[in-house]
């Protein structure tokens, strides 16, 4: 952000070489920071996040994102409504796209597991 002069724009995203990591590509987003109670306008920069990435993952020919959780934890995002805002996106841009990615949803906790497994299976 500092060489560019700005920041970033929430619901955007970039595709970055990955470098030394063992993948071609880091997708980055900022997705929206929840302070105080949640709101329509944070679900759907959330929504417009996840798009982002997958428009720019498909535009290089990517057969595959992982994505992780974003905006929750620390940026306040609550976690069960994150989950249900990120399957339900990817379900639909993949409708709508009618693309083949395989989408991975990578979580850190046991909790996380736990909210995308119910999500999932239902």
């Amino acid at each position: 952000m500092a060489r560019q002069g700005h920041p970033e724009p929430t619901g955007r995203a970039k595709i970055t070489p990955a470098y030394n990591l063992p993948c071609r590509y880091v997708v980055h987003t900022v997705g929206p920071i929840v302070e105080g109670r949640l709101t329509q306008r944070h679900c759907d920069l959330l929504a417009a996040s996840y798009r982002a990435c997958l428009a720019a993952a498909a535009e290089k020919g990517c057969q595959s994102i992982a994505f992780c959780c974003i905006s929750t934890g620390v940026f306040g995002f609550p976690k069960r409504e994150a989950a249900e805002i990120a399957v339900a996106t990817v379900e639909g841009w993949k409708r709508e796209t009618a693309s083949a990615m395989q989408v991975i949803f990578n979580v850190f906790q046991d909790e996380d597991l736990a909210i995308y497994q119910n999500i999932l299976t239902q």
